[in-house]
């Protein structure tokens, strides 16, 4: 198979994944294009019908001869309005279900595959555009959200126009070839070249800039809220200024891709006016050639043929004219489809480094998780969770980068369990070292966090959210660094706390593991999981030297 056969049978193959995934009623669809071809047929119609009127009242026939085409012209006028107004509800209404049958079934997908909860940044620092599993905030955003509205959007600018456009193509040139076949001929070629050389022109042109604006703008988006969320730690690391001409420049290169894609553009839309331009030249020259009743070739054409054949091209470009842009539209969805794809199969197991059977979480009540930044610490802790395959519902994760949301202390300590008291809320943020912060506050837990995480500094932010995990009704807890962003010495006590069974901050029946870069002296875990840079496993049991001291190890619950 040539490359040529081979990209068109995987382009059928992408737009019936597209016709699946969008979940497209088959009766819809048709019912949207019957609206377009109406109001299509009525353009052309209008055309043809005011040309041979023009033309027959030009001969001044008795009014009456006149009445039943002028009432006509009306009808098709007022039709072609109204119809245009059904197509689009009716493709619209298309478009939307679709685009909400693809929103759940993606988004479902990925909440079963873990993807949504994957970091700001990864641990590995690889934000290689294609791979779904180390999504930044700003790439789920853009991906996802827009990804979907542009496979929604083939059905308004390409599977409509296209089907429309195909009718009405066959309606024209049939209709002309009653007048003049060699018209119709040239009218046919006229089409193919409006309807079929400028899409694929204005296709290739975007297939080119497509990966280059789609890269740079979803980077631009994730520098730029990368700068929005962390503007106040990058200026004390003295980094904001990198950050900021980092968003730029990716914003100066989405600007450049998109300005080579729309010369290119303007390229293809060319080939329409010209196309137009030729076909009724070249029906003119004809009509000149076969007019007159006593002149030219043998049965020579009428006045109100001449002025039909001349008109009516007008109307018929007005059918193929959408499809560069449906084009477009088309090769959009299809790099919008391999994207949402390759999210859905993403294994962030295997993009971490680390072999798709992972070993078990170890004996013990109190467990450290330690490594170097990408060797894949994350990545464990969420396979603990059940998040790569079946979820277990006795198991909280606490990820780094969960959510404070723009409503009261009270109510963000509630995403964990809806009936917590304000005294349980109180105590938990006094446990985790709130107690002099929640004092300050005018309105004590009923205080609104008003822009969420921004109402609050990064360390109050990981002591609220390690409060909710705490207040978590499951018996395993799996805190993703919680002491990030606190003073070194805060940080220690506060690990030395979670990793001590008689601690008082979390109860001594439930199991905390704990993801850290550096555990402090004198930590109590019952084991110690290290993970080195070539994501290699290894377990130690440093409670068994402590001989004073050593528990019973204690097997994981059943999740």
């Amino acid at each position: 198979m040539s490359t040529k056969d081979a990209r068109a049978v995987d382009g059928f193959g992408d737009f019936r994944r597209i016709w699946g995934l969008l979940a497209l009623s088959p009766w819809r669809v048709a019912v949207a294009v019957g609206w377009g071809v109406l109001a299509l047929g009525s353009g052309l119609g209008l055309a043809a019908l005011a040309a041979w009127l023009i033309a027959r009242a030009w001969q001044m026939p008795p009014v009456l001869d006149l009445s039943v085409a002028v009432v006509a012209v009306r009808a098709l006028g007022i039709s072609r309005g109204l119809c245009r107004y059904l197509e689009r509800l009716a493709t619209h209404d298309v478009a939307l279900r679709s685009m909400t049958t693809a929103r759940t079934s993606v988004y479902r997908t990925l909440a079963r595959s873990d993807v949504w909860l994957r970091r700001a940044r990864t641990e590995s620092g690889d934000s290689e555009p294609e791979s779904a599993a180390r999504l930044r905030r700003g790439d789920l955003l853009v991906r996802i959200g827009s990804d979907i509205d542009d496979l929604g959007a083939v059905v308004v600018r390409a599977l409509v126009p296209i089907a429309v456009a195909i009718v009405l193509a066959f309606a024209a040139v049939g209709l002309l070839a009653t007048i003049s076949v060699a018209a119709a001929v040239i009218l046919a070629v006229a089409l193919g070249v409006s309807g079929i050389l400028a899409p694929w022109l204005s296709a290739r042109a975007a297939r080119e800039a497509e990966t280059a604006v789609r890269a740079d703008r979803a980077e631009f988006t994730a520098q730029a809220l990368t700068v929005l969320d962390h503007a106040a730690e990058l200026r004390v690391a003295g980094r904001l200024d990198v950050a900021l001409a980092a968003a730029k420049d990716a914003g100066e290169r989405a600007v450049a891709a998109e300005d080579k894609a729309a010369s290119h553009t303007a390229s293809a839309a060319a080939a329409t006016p010209l196309a137009i331009g030729a076909s009724v030249l070249g029906a003119l020259l004809i009509g000149i050639v076969t007019y007159g009743p006593n002149g030219g070739a043998p049965g020579a054409m009428t006045p109100m043929a001449l002025t039909i054949l001349v008109l009516l091209p007008l109307s018929a470009f007005e059918a193929v004219a959408p499809l560069p842009a449906a084009a477009q539209a088309i090769t959009t969805a299809r790099a919008a489809l391999r994207r949402l794809s390759a999210a859905e199969s993403a294994d962030p197991r295997r993009e971490a480094g680390l072999p798709r059977e992972l070993p078990d979480l170890p004996a013990g009540r109190r467990i450290a998780v330690v490594g170097p930044s990408g060797a894949g610490k994350t990545t464990l802790l969420m396979s603990w969770a059940g998040l790569f395959d079946t979820p277990r519902p006795d198991t909280t994760f606490f990820a780094e980068d969960a959510h404070l949301f723009g409503t009261s202390v009270l109510e963000n300590l509630r995403v964990a369990r809806g009936d917590i008291s304000e005294a349980e809320a109180e105590k938990a943020l006094r446990a985790v070292g709130l107690g002099d912060w929640l004092d300050s506050l005018a309105d004590g837990l009923h205080t609104e966090l008003v822009g969420g995480a921004a109402a609050v500094s990064g360390g109050q932010r990981r002591r609220i959210l390690l409060a909710r995990a705490l207040l978590a009704p499951a018996r395993v807890l799996l805190l993703d660094e919680p002491t990030e962003h606190l003073e070194a010495e805060a940080g220690a006590d506060l690990l030395r706390a979670l990793l001590d069974p008689a601690g008082g901050l979390v109860d001594p029946d439930r199991t905390v593991v704990v993801v850290t870069h550096q555990l402090p002296a004198g930590h109590r875990a019952d084991a110690v999981v290290h993970v080195d840079a070539s994501a290699q496993v290894e377990v130690e049991y440093p409670a068994r030297r402590r001989a004073d001291s050593a528990p019973r190890e204690i097997p994981l619950p059943t999740c």
